[in-house]
C-alpha cells in the first residue's frame, strides 16, 4: 500500500492531469483535495482530448474510485455537466457509482461568480478565472458557507443561502451589480441535489476503508506551488492551500498516511494572470513556445505567459512540498531550441538568491545557465536511452540543481508518450 500526493511545482498548468491519469493505472482510489472548477486538467488518451475541472483526473480508468475531497469548493452545475459528459463518453455509468463527493466540501453559487466577475472588471483585478472560487473560500473562512451536506439535509438551505447572499449584498452593490435572486438559487440547488445527493457522503470512510485494505491511493492537487495562499506570489495566488501539506486535511486523511510526494514541472515555465514572473520571455519567444506547447488555459482559453525553466521556483517547491521526486513534462516542446536556458538563481539588490523572496520577486534579475539544445521528434521516444544525449543532460542538470530525481519524463500529451524511470508507488 502507498499513498502518493501529486502537486504542481510551478504556477499550475504543469500537466498534473496527464500524470495523475498515468499513475491511476496503479491506484485504487484517486482523491482531489483542493480548488474548484478553476482547475482545468487536460487528458489525452488515444489521441482524444478530455478536459476535466472537478472530477479527479483518474476517472478515465475504469477501476478506481474517484473522490472530491472536503478541501474543494464545488459548483454543482459544473459538476453535473462534467459527470454527464463523462457518462456519454463511456467513462462513467449512469449513476456515477465510482464518484463520491465530500459532505464537507463547500458549494460555489451564482453570486460567488457574480462577485468574482465584478471584482475582475475593476482596478484591483488579479486575473482570476471568474469561477467564484475566491468568494466561496471567503465564505468558508468567514463561517457562513453552504456545504454539500446542506444540499442533502436541506431543512435550512434557504435560510443559509439567504444569509449568505445578504452578507455579499453591500459588496455587490458597491461594485455596481444587481441583487441575486435567492429563490432561483435555492430552486436550482434543490434540483441539483436530487441527482448529486446519492454521491454526497463522509468520504473519509471511503479513504480509510481503502487504506485498511492496503489499497494504493493517489491525492491530486490543483493549481501549483507558486499559487499557494501561504507560500505563493501573494496576492496573485489562489484561495486555498495547494501544497502537499493541504493534501491530508483536504483529502480526508492524516499527514502521517502520506508516503511520498510527486512534483510536476514543465521543462519551461508558464503562468496565467497577473503577478511577478522572473523568467518570462520576450513576447516573440513566448509566442513561439506558446504555439508549440498549446499554452492556452484549459478552462478559460487565455494565452499563458511563457518563460524559461525557473530553478529557484522548483527549489521552493521541493522544500515546501517535501518532494520525493519530479515528473518533468513537455520536453518535446523545447525541441529545436538551441541553446536551452535555465534560470539557476536570482539577483536582488546585489544579493544572489536561490529561492523566491516573500517580497521583491518583481524586481529580481534571473541568472541564466545555457545548455545545448536538441532537435527531432521526441514524441516517439519511449525509453530513457532513446532520448537525445543533450535532452538527458538537461534532465540530469535539473536533478542536480533541485536535488530531486525525475521519476517520470513526458514527451507528448498522450498517456503513452511517457517515460517512467521509477515506480512512484514503490
Amino acid at each position: 500500500m502507498s499513498i502518493v500526493v501529486v502537486v504542481g511545482a510551478q504556477w499550475g498548468d504543469e500537466g498534473k492531469g496527464k500524470i495523475v491519469d498515468l499513475l491511476t493505472s496503479g491506484a485504487d482510489v484517486v482523491a482531489r483535495y483542493g480548488g474548484g472548477a478553476n482547475a482545468g486538467h487536460t487528458l489525452v488518451v488515444g489521441g482524444k482530448k478530455t478536459v476535466i475541472r472537478l472530477v479527479p483526473s483518474g476517472v478515465l480508468h475504469p477501476r478506481p474510485v474517484c473522490v472530491l475531497g472536503p478541501g474543494m469548493v464545488i459548483d454543482p452545475a459544473v459538476l453535473l455537466e462534467e459527470l454527464d459528459t463523462l457518462h456519454q463518453s463511456g467513462a462513467l455509468d449512469a449513476t456515477f457509482s465510482r464518484v463520491f463527493v465530500s459532505d464537507r466540501a463547500h458549494v460555489v453559487m451564482p453570486h460567488h461568480m457574480l462577485v468574482d466577475r465584478l471584482r475582475e472588471a475593476g482596478p484591483a483585478a488579479i486575473g482570476t478565472t471568474k469561477r467564484g472560487i475566491g468568494p466561496a473560500y471567503e465564505d468558508k473562512v468567514a463561517r457562513r458557507g453552504v456545504r454539500a451536506i446542506d444540499l442533502v439535509d436541506a431543512r435550512d438551505l434557504e435560510s443559509k443561502v439567504r444569509a449568505n447572499v445578504e452578507a455579499w449584498l453591500p459588496t455587490i452593490r458597491a461594485l455596481g451589480g444587481e441583487a441575486p435572486d435567492v429563490a432561483a438559487t435555492v430552486a436550482a440547488l434543490r434540483q441539483q441535489a436530487t441527482r448529486l445527493g446519492p454521491l454526497i457522503r463522509d468520504v473519509s470512510d471511503v479513504l480509510h476503508d481503502a487504506k485498511r485494505r492496503g489499497a494504493d491511493i493517489l491525492l491530486e492537487g490543483a493549481q501549483g506551488t507558486m499559487l499557494d495562499i501561504d507560500h505563493g506570489t501573494y496576492p496573485h495566488v489562489t484561495s486555498s492551500t495547494v501544497l502537499s501539506g493541504g493534501a491530508a486535511s483536504g483529502g480526508a486523511l492524516a499527514p502521517t498516511d502520506i508516503d511520498r510526494v510527486v512534483g510536476i514541472t514543465k521543462a519551461y515555465t508558464t503562468r496565467v494572470g497577473g503577478g511577478p514572473f522572473p523568467s518570462e520571455m520576450p513576447e516573440a519567444e513566448a509566442e513561439r513556445l506558446r504555439k508549440a506547447g498549446g499554452e492556452f488555459g484549459a478552462v478559460t482559453g487565455r494565452p499563458r505567459r511563457c518563460g524559461w525553466l525557473d530553478i529557484p521556483v522548483l527549489r521552493h517547491a521541493v522544500r515546501f512540498n517535501g518532494l520525493s521526486m519530479l515528473a518533468l513534462t513537455k520536453l518535446d516542446v523545447l525541441s529545436g531550441w538551441d541553446p536551452v536556458r535555465i534560470a539557476v538563481a536570482y539577483e536582488l539588490d546585489g544579493k544572489r538568491l536561490s529561492r523566491p523572496p516573500a517580497s521583491g520577486l518583481d524586481r529580481v534579475v534571473p541568472i541564466y545557465e545555457e545548455l545545448p539544445g536538441w532537435s527531432g521528434d521526441l514524441t516517439i521516444c519511449r525509453t530513457w536511452e532513446s532520448l537525445p544525449a543533450t535532452t538527458r543532460a538537461f534532465v540530469e542538470r535539473v536533478e542536480q540543481l533541485t536535488e530531486c530525481s525525475a521519476a517520470i519524463v513526458s514527451v507528448g500529451p498522450d498517456r503513452e508518450q511517457t517515460i517512467t524511470r521509477h515506480d512512484v508507488f514503490s
